[in-house]
C-alpha cells in the first residue's frame, strides 16, 4: 500500500514526487526503462518553469550551471536575411537558461528519498475498487505485482495508459517531426557562453542550435516531413546523414558543422504530436483520486519551449492542491484527495489549453510555406508578437508550496 504512485520518471513524475516530498507525502515513481530517460537531449526552460524550480528548491543548483539566454539570431535560409529576438525573463528577474534533459532529471531524483523510484515497472492496467466505504487505486505491472495506493498520478507521456484510462482522446499528430540531438566540440565550440540562440528558417523547415556550455550545443531540425527512410528507432548515423545531405544541405556551413559534431547517442527522430485543445477543457483530467500531468495531459508542438516548462508547474500545483488538504487535516485523507484533485485539474485546463493553441498557431505561422504566410511571420510575428507571447507565458507564476512538514 502507498500513499501515492507516480507512474513515469520524466520531468513531470520526478517534479511531482519533489513537490510531495516538501508537502510530507512520500510516492512511488514507477519508471518503465532500466534508468533515467534522456530522450531530447536539451531544452529551454523559460521564467515561469524556474518559478516552479523555485517552489520545488533546486532553481538554484541548476541557475549556477547554466548561463541565461536573452536573445536570438533568425536567419532566412533563401534571402539570408536576419532578425533578432529577444527572451524576457519575468518581473522576479527569473531568465530562460538551455539545460541539458538529463541534469535537470538527475537534479530532481537526487531530492527524493532513496528507492523512490522503481525501475523497469511497466504498468498493465488501472482500476479503482471501494474499500470500507473509500476508494483505493489498483495498480497492475507486467511482472505480475500489485499496488495499492490512495492516489495515482498519471506521468507517462503522450501515449499515457493513464490518459487513456481516464478516457481522455489520443493526440493527434501535426503535420511535423523533429531531430534532436547533442553536439560535442572537445576543443570547444568557440561560442560565447552566453551566444544567443541561432535559429535558420525555410519552407516548412526550421532548424537551430544554442550552447549548454563551452564543448557541448543542442541543436534541432524540424520538417513537415519525416526524414526520408527514417523511422522512429533508425540508426542515428543515417538520421545525421539524412539532415546534412538531404533536408539541411542548403543550410549555412556553421549549421551543418553543429550537426556534423553530433554526438550519436543523443540523436533522436520524432514526429510531434498535440492533444486538442478542447479536449482538455471538456476531457476528463481526473477521476476519482487518479489524474494526469506534463504530457500525459498535454502533449503539445515545441514551438514555444513550453512542454517541460507546463510539465513543472504542473507539479507545483498538485503539490500546493495535495499539500492545502494536508494542512486541513493533518495527513492525507481518502475522503479529501479528490477534491484536492478536482481543484488541480481545474486549474491546469484553460492554462495548458491555451498553450497548446499558443504553441500550434505559433509553429504554423513559422512554417513559411507561402509568400503571404513569410510576410506574415517575418513583419508581424517575429517583429510586433513574439515578444509578447513568451513575455506573457513566462510571467504566469504557478506559486509555492504551502508549509507542512516535508519528508527528510
Amino acid at each position: 500500500m502507498e500513499e501515492v504512485v507516480i507512474v513515469g520518471a520524466g520531468i513531470a513524475g520526478l517534479a511531482t514526487a519533489v513537490a510531495l516530498k516538501k508537502v510530507g507525502v512520500r510516492a512511488l515513481v514507477l519508471e518503465r526503462s532500466e534508468e533515467l530517460r534522456t530522450t531530447g537531449a536539451a531544452l529551454i526552460l523559460f521564467a515561469n518553469a524556474w518559478v516552479a524550480l523555485d517552489a520545488l528548491g533546486v532553481s538554484d543548483k541548476l541557475a549556477a550551471l547554466y548561463t541565461p539566454m536573452e536573445k536570438g539570431y533568425i536567419t532566412d535560409v533563401k534571402t539570408k536575411s536576419i532578425q533578432e529576438v529577444h527572451y524576457p525573463g519575468n518581473r522576479n528577474g527569473a531568465q530562460p537558461r538551455a539545460v541539458h534533459r538529463k541534469v535537470l532529471l538527475e537534479v530532481l531524483a537526487e531530492e527524493l528519498p532513496p528507492n523512490s523510484i522503481r525501475f523497469s515497472s511497466k504498468i498493465t492496467s488501472i482500476e479503482t475498487q471501494v474499500e470500507h466505504g473509500l476508494s483505493t487505486c489498483i495498480v497492475m505491472l507486467d511482472d505480475g505485482t500489485i499496488i495499492k495506493s490512495k492516489v495515482v498520478i498519471g506521468c507517462d507521456g503522450v501515449h499515457s495508459i493513464v490518459a487513456r484510462w481516464l478516457g481522455l482522446r489520443s493526440p493527434v499528430y501535426s503535420g511535423r517531426s523533429t531531430v534532436r540531438g547533442l553536439s560535442v566540440f572537445p576543443e570547444g565550440h568557440g561560442f560565447d557562453h552566453g551566444h544567443p540562440i541561432q535559429q535558420f528558417l525555410d519552407v516548412g523547415e526550421r532548424a537551430g542550435f544554442i550552447a549548454l556550455n563551452d564543448k557541448e550545443l543542442y541543436w534541432f531540425f524540424g520538417a513537415t516531413c519525416p526524414p526520408k527512410g527514417v523511422e522512429k528507432e533508425a540508426d542515428p548515423e543515417m538520421i545525421q546523414r539524412e539532415v546534412m545531405e538531404t533536408l539541411a544541405k542548403d543550410f549555412p556551413p556553421v549549421y551543418l558543422d553543429v550537426v556534423k559534431h553530433s554526438d550519436l547517442s543523443s540523436l533522436t527522430w520524432a514526429p510531434l504530436m498535440f492533444r486538442y485543445p478542447w479536449d482538455i477543457l471538456f476531457g476528463n483530467l481526473f477521476r476519482s483520486s487518479i489524474t494526469v500531468a506534463g504530457d500525459a495531459m498535454h502533449p503539445m508542438t515545441p514551438d514555444l519551449g513550453q512542454g517541460g516548462c507546463s510539465a513543472l508547474e504542473d507539479a507545483v500545483a498538485l503539490g500546493r492542491h495535495l499539500g492545502d488538504s494536508i494542512a486541513k487535516h493533518g495527513k492525507l485523507v481518502t475522503g479529501d484527495i479528490g477534491f484536492a484533485i478536482e481543484r488541480y485539474a481545474k486549474e491546469r485546463r484553460l492554462r495548458v489549453a491555451t498553450l497548446i493553441t499558443a504553441s500550434y498557431l505559433s509553429g504554423w505561422v513559422q512554417d513559411g510555406s507561402s509568400r503571404f504566410m513569410r510576410i506574415l511571420r517575418d513583419v508581424i510575428f517575429y517583429r510586433l508578437l513574439f515578444g509578447r507571447v513568451v513575455k506573457g507565458i513566462a510571467e504566469y507564476d504557478c506559486g509555492k508550496l504551502p508549509s507542512v512538514s516535508s519528508l527528510p
